[in-house]
Formats: C-alpha cells, sequence, structure tokens
C-alpha cells in the first residue's frame, strides 16, 4: 500500500486473505491481512464472509493507527473462492473446517492440486481416497465447505442490491442452505415481517434478476413495507383507506389489486384487520403489534378480574406514614395510595411540583410493611437510578427485570415471561410515556396473577420512541384506575421551571423576565451569537458562577439533529471548548466522529452483548439506548475503550463505538428519562415538524434547578401555540374498551 496517502484517502486493492486476525460472530466485524505478494496490507470493516485463502477485493478508506499502523477500513468488498492448491490450502487449514487438520488438509491438496475445491463440492466421496478421511468425515467435509460457500455466494449476491451485511446474515439464518433458492422461487418473501427488508431493493433485485413472481404478492410485500415504514412514526397500524391509498400511489396500481393483494396477506395471516371503535373503521396491522396490542388488553383484563387482597385499615396506615415523615397528604394523593392498595392496578400521572414521588414512597412503604414484594423499573439507566434516588429502593431498567437475552436472530427475548414469571407482589413502572407496544406486552408477560401493577408517568410528554402510545391509551381508555395530580403544591410553586412548565402545558406563554429565579431567556436571533453564547455557558460562565462541572451536571438540549443549533454540530463545537486534542489523551476516530478520553458520551441503540462490572464487582451484559458515560480509557493495544455508565464501566471493542455519539448536547427524545442540573437550550428555527407543544414541555421538565434558553423566542410562542400532538395510530384502546365494554 502506498505509504504516502493521507488518513481518510480513498484506495482500492486486492490480494489472497493470508490469515483472518479477528472477528465477531455477531456483527461480522472483521480484521484479516491481505497478501498482495509484496506487501501485507491489514483490511477492518463488516465481512462476515471472508476466509483465508479466498482472493479479494476491497474499496475503502485509509486508517493510520500509532499502534497498528496502516489500514484499511472496508466500505466495499468482492471475494473469490480459493481456485488454487495454495489457496486451497490456507482455506482448508483455516479451521474454518471442523475436524480438518493441516496435515490431512495436505495430504488432500497434494492428493487433488488444483482441483481439491471442485472435487470436495461436487464428488466428496473422492476424498477416502486420502489416508485418514472416512465415508462420515467426507461428508462432513463436504457439508460445512457447501454451507460455507453457498452464504459467501448468497452474501455477494444480496449486497449487490443494497442489503446490508446485518440483513444478510439474517436472512440466512432464517432460510438456511436454501436461502437462495427461496428467494428466487417467492423473492417477495424478504419483505414478510420477519426479514424486513426494504421493498425498493427486493423489487430492484426480482427486476433486475427477471424472477417470476405473482402481482398480488409484490403490492403485498409494499403493504407490509408500508406498515413496517410507519413503526417508526409511532403507528401501531393504519387505516385501511389510508394504507391502500398510499400503496396505490407508491406502486401506481388500482385500488382494486391494493384491496385484493391485501385481503390475500389477511388470508395468509400475513397482514392483520380489525373494527378500531374509536375511528369506526377498519385498520390493518403487522401481526406481531395486533398480537401485542389485544394481548396486552386481554391480560390486563384479568389483571382487574383477579385482584390481589385489598390491604386493609389503609386510612390508619396512611396516618402513620404522615406521621413518621411529617407530611400531610392531599386528598387526591390518599385517594391515589387507597386505590393502589385495593385494586388491582394504578395509573399515577400528574406533572412536575404535583407530588407524584411522595404519593408513590407512601404506596412502596405500605406495601413493603404489608410484607409485599415490590419491583421497580424505568425504561433507562437513568431514569432507573433517579427513581431509586427518589424513592430510597433499589430500581432496575426493565429491560434488567425481564432478564434480556439474544434470539439466534439477534433479536432480544426474555427469559422472564408467562412461564417464568416476575417474583413480586407488585411491580412499579416508572417514566410509562417511555415504554412502547413491543416492551409493554413483555412486562404484562411476566406479571404473575395477583400481582399490583402501578404505572407512574406524565402522559403530558413525547411518547415512546418505539410504536405505540401506550400511558396516553391506558389513561383514555378508563379501564385502569386513574388518578391526576394536577395541584402544584406551594413549596414547588417558587420554581419557576414548574411554574412555566404548567403554564406551557396549558398554552400559557412562560414568565421568561424573572432575573432572580431559575428559569432564564436570552434572546438573540443572530445564529452564531446564540451558538457562541451556549458554549460560553456550558463552559465558563455556570460553572463559575453555580460550581457546575460541564460534563456531570450541564446538559445541552437542540430541538434537532441537524443545522448548526443541532445537536451534530453541536456536540463537535462544544467538545472543541470542554475536551480539546491533547497530548496526554487518546483519541480515535470512528466515521466522522473523533472520541477522545474524557468525552461524554451516550448509547444511541440497544446492545446486549456489551459486558460490564459494577463498582460492587457484579459482572453482566447490556448497555441501553439513551444510557450516558463519560469515555476514561482508549486502549489502542486491544482495541478497546472504557466507557463508565454511573456506578458500572462497560469495555466496548472497536465495533461496537458506531453505536456511541456523543452527549454534550442531545435531542429532546434523547433526553427524555433524564433531569440534570442545569440545562440550556439554542433556540432558533427548528425544522416545522418540531414545532410542538409537548416537545417544548419535555424539554423543560429536564431540568431540576436551572434552565435558560437562548435564541428567538417567537420560536417558543409558536411551540406553545401548536397544542395538537403528533397523532399516533393504535389500536390499544379500542382493544382495551372492548373489555371495558364486557364488564
Amino acid at each position: 500500500m502506498d505509504t504516502n496517502l493521507t488518513e481518510g484517502a480513498a484506495i482500492e486493492l486486492e490480494g489472497i486473505i493470508d490469515s483472518v486476525r479477528y472477528r465477531n460472530v455477531t456483527n461480522g466485524y472483521t480484521v484479516i491481512d491481505i497478501d498482495q505478494g509484496s506487501d501485507i496490507v491489514c483490511a477492518v470493516g463488516k465481512m462476515p464472509t471472508v476466509h483465508e485463502g479466498e482472493y479479494i477485493k476491497v474499496k475503502g478508506t485509509v486508517k493510520k493507527d500509532p499502534t497498528y499502523g496502516e489500514q484499511i477500513n472496508v466500505t466495499e468488498y468482492e471475494q473469490s473462492e480459493p481456485n488454487n492448491a495454495d489457496t486451497a490450502y490456507r482455506f482448508l487449514s483455516s479451521g474454518v473446517i471442523k475436524g480438518l487438520g493441516k496435515s490431512v488438509t495436505l495430504r488432500i491438496v497434494e492428493k487433488f492440486g488444483e482441483n481439491t475445491m471442485e472435487v470436495i463440492e461436487n464428488e466428496p466421496e473422492k476424498l477416502t481416497q486420502v489416508k485418514g478421511i472416512t465415508e462420515e468425515k467426507a461428508k462432513s467435509i463436504h457439508e460445512q465447505v457447501s454451507k460455507t460457500f453457498e452464504f459467501n455466494r448468497l452474501f455477494m449476491f444480496l449486497r449487490k442490491y443494497n442489503i446490508s451485511s446485518d440483513e444478510c446474515v439474517t436472512i440466512w439464518k432464517a432460510l438456511g442452505n436454501d436461502a437462495k433458492k427461496t428467494i428466487t422461487e417467492n423473492p417477495f418473501i424478504l419483505c414478510s415481517e420477519e426479514l424486513n427488508i426494504d421493498f425498493e431493493a427486493v423489487d430492484n433485485l426480482v427486476q433486475s434478476n427477471q424472477y417470476e413472481y405473482d402481482e398480488h404478492s409484490r403490492i403485498g410485500a409494499a403493504l407490509t413495507y408500508i406498515l413496517t415504514h410507519n413503526l417508526a412514526n409511532g403507528h401501531t397500524c393504519l387505516p385501511v383507506r389510508k394504507l391502500l391509498k398510499t400503496c396505490t400511489e407508491y406502486l401506481e396500481c388500482s385500488e382494486e389489486d391494493a384491496r385484493n393483494a391485501l385481503d390475500m396477506m389477511i388470508e395468509q395471516g400475513n397482514i392483520f384487520s380489525d373494527i378500531n371503535y374509536a375511528y369506526d373503521e377498519e385498520f390493518a396491522f403487522l401481526p406481531s403489534y395486533y398480537n401485542a396490542e389485544s394481548y396486552t388488553a386481554d391480560r390486563l383484563g384479568l389483571l382487574l378480574q383477579y385482584p390481589p387482597q385489598p390491604i386493609s385499615d389503609i386510612d390508619s396506615q396512611i396516618q402513620i406514614v404522615e406521621k413518621t415523615n411529617n407530611i400531610s397528604y392531599a386528598p387526591i394523593q390518599k385517594e391515589a395510595i387507597t386505590d393502589a392498595l385495593t385494586k388491582g392496578a394504578l395509573i399515577l400521572t400528574g406533572g412536575p411540583g404535583t407530588g407524584k414521588t411522595t404519593t408513590l414512597k407512601a404506596i412502596i412503604k405500605i406495601l413493603k410493611d404489608n410484607n409485599n414484594k415490590v419491583l421497580l423499573g424505568a425504561p433507562t439507566g437513568r431514569a432507573a437510578k433517579r427513581m431509586e434516588e427518589l424513592t430510597g429502593c433499589e430500581a432496575k431498567t426493565i429491560h434488567r427485570l425481564l432478564e434480556v437475552e439474544w434470539s439466534f436472530t439477534e433479536k432480544p427475548i426474555f427469559r422472564r415471561n408467562e412461564r417464568n414469571p416476575f417474583n413480586c407482589d407488585a411491580l412499579v413502572l416508572d417514566e410509562v410515556s417511555m415504554i412502547d407496544t413491543m416492551l409493554f406486552e413483555s412486562v404484562v408477560k411476566a406479571l404473575p396473577l395477583g400481582c399490583r401493577l402501578i404505572l407512574v408517568g406524565d402522559s403530558d410528554q413525547l411518547p415512546s420512541v418505539g410504536a405505540g402510545n401506550i400511558l396516553a391509551d391506558l389513561k383514555e381508555s378508563g379501564v385502569l384506575p386513574t388518578v391526576t395530580l394536577d395541584t402544584v403544591f406551594r413549596q414547588s410553586m417558587k420554581s419557576l421551571i414548574i411554574t412555566n412548565a404548567h403554564r406551557i402545558n396549558s398554552g400559557e406563554m412562560p414568565i421568561m423576565n424573572d432575573r432572580d429565579n431559575d428559569f432564564f431567556f436570552l434572546p438573540d436571533y443572530d445564529i452564531a451569537s446564540i451558538k457562541n453564547t451556549v458554549l460560553d455557558l456550558y463552559s465558563k460562565r455556570l460553572p463559575k458562577a453555580y460550581g457546575y462541572s460541564p460534563v456531570k451536571d450541564i446538559q445541552v438540549i437542540s430541538f434537532s439533529r441537524v443545522g448548526d443549533l443541532g445537536t451534530t454540530e453541536m456536540n463537535r463545537a462544544l467538545q472543541a471548548v470542554i475536551n480539546p486534542p491533547s497530548d496526554n489523551k487518546k483519541q480515535l476516530i470512528v466515521g466522522t466522529r473523533v472520541f477522545r478520553e474524557g468525552d461524554k458520551v451516550m448509547q444511541c441503540k440497544n446492545n446486549y452483548n456489551i459486558s460490564w462490572t459494577r463498582d460492587d464487582g457484579v459482572i453482566g451484559e447490556g448497555i441501553f439506548n439513551g444510557d450516558i458515560g463519560i469515555l476514561q480509557e482508549i486502549k489502542k493495544s486491544s482495541k478497546s475503550v472504557k466507557i463508565r455508565f454511573d456506578d458500572k464501566t462497560a469495555v466496548y471493542t472497536n465495533e461496537s463505538l458506531n453505536d456511541i455519539e456523543h452527549a454534550y448536547c442531545m435531542t429532546v427524545h434523547k433526553s427524555q428519562g433524564n433531569e440534570f442540573e442545569a440545562v440550556v437550550i439554542p433556540v432558533h428555527t427548528p425544522p416545522q415538524p418540531l414545532i410542538y407543544r409537548n416537545l417544548l414541555y419535555t424539554a423543560v421538565t429536564r431540568a431540576k434547578k436551572l434552565i435558560i434558553f437562548v435564541g428567538k423566542p417567537e420560536t417558543v410562542y409558536k411551540m406553545i401555540e401548536n397544542y395538537k400532538k403528533k397523532q399516533r395510530y393504535t389500536n390499544f384502546q379500542s382493544f382495551l374498551s372492548e373489555f371495558g365494554s364486557q364488564e
């Protein structure tokens, strides 16, 4: 490789794979050495199919590692199977074929020479001519080689149509050795809910290879794709009229053909339909979401039909708690406590300062005093830690409560379920607005009969990132007992953060000119000036005035990811002032991002394979979407990174860092479930879809002691005026209402 190339320069090269140094079998990240004849070049990237002895062509960019020297970050590759005696020996002796040692491999290659691989694939019985190979062993060698090559061929074939490496692995695991044959006979199987391959990629594959297909199958695949695509918009289902309209416009087909295809998919069980009583029309669902919503509604109904034994003498027990804690509960709080202790379920909602925490603490105290085992959970690690701090009781993430594991298709499965329910008498979940449909179904599956379910949250905050609108649907259905705390306590009214949060939520303009409180607005109309003010507040003014640590105490929150005030650009600017390059700090380039020791970072998707060690010595796996930590150490010798998340330290391999982003600035959605000592929010002109009230409300309620807006007041006014919450289509409330009507 030309050593004069600069880091990041594009490069192409080819040669024989001399060795496979490392491979992560979960995601396919691989480190290989390529023999170019006069030079050995190291290449890294997602290459799950490559093996020693194969000929490979790669495209990528130059990476200059201080420890490992020059490498290639591979973006594309094409491989050829071993085609001569030397490459056949390298391949067969690499360990990829189990039970085949180097001495036996050498005898095979000496016997068949250039024809070694052809004999193994097409005439494996000839292998018995080699000393030490039985008929059974010959068959095993043939099957292993055939399986390896079939996967390679499928992979290289699918990659031509922009089907990702991860998707290729999923297809192979689901369809097995006959995957390519299955795809040829029924190409649109790739668009099934299980495989979830992009419709346009599959359609391109079909047209390019001139596969025969049934037009209704193609339309059915498009219908599945539309339903799947809308999960990202929060919809668990769609009105059939909208689904058909979108499909006819997308494929330019007739509505009659679309309806016929939908009926076919419904008959085959690939799409479900039902009447949504809230809209009084037919809705269409992916099977998993129909089952999740209907099951959860039925299971909650069963919970109410067979409630736990009510706790007696509640009034006197409340009085004991009041006396012990020198507190006097409001009538609405006593109602909530009583409902939680006498009924099978309770939804406890309310905004900041309305007494949710004090009410919840009383509920937990009385339950425990009556020998009830109580489990506490929240959607994120930070939310669980905050719940623990506020209640004084141990709290875990919902995933930890459910004891998450991986399925063979790399999807999360939970050890806690109907057959292995939670070991508790009461389950308390906080920040329920963040829980999506599929996770809530998993929680309900693990509830033992006779278990109390207490759901706490603020239904005016943003709904979950995943599809569904669980808290709002539960509250509006009226099926579960619900208490809404709506009175702000006198001591909380001293805080403008709390006062303004409630004003915003009710459509009133916040008080922004009180300089002696905890809510400030610094008007500014110039983007560059807004940005500089935020940087100054974060790095100098707030630490000097309040003693805040920029990394631990202050959080910049943006309404958008894009633009000069979006999270991407703000993180780059904040890192430059807080954690600039230094000879004393190692750094690592991952894509377009530079990670440096001391950086504030956040996990941006669930990763159940990352190992961690807690301060008390407990070892576990799993870091979850939204977890915030500090990058403590970069070890280039082992290509690993240590990140501290609250009370535990996680070890990341190089490829896992694709799931990490800087967290000096984060979106409102990512901040949900967290509270920060001080919050700074740059405001100018976010994209129109982000100008709505509960986005602003959620942002304000992230601050504990101080919040500062910098920018255009008019934008805040527009957000408050837009009171319409983003519509989410679900059928959960309809299923719940069916249960209610039966009662």
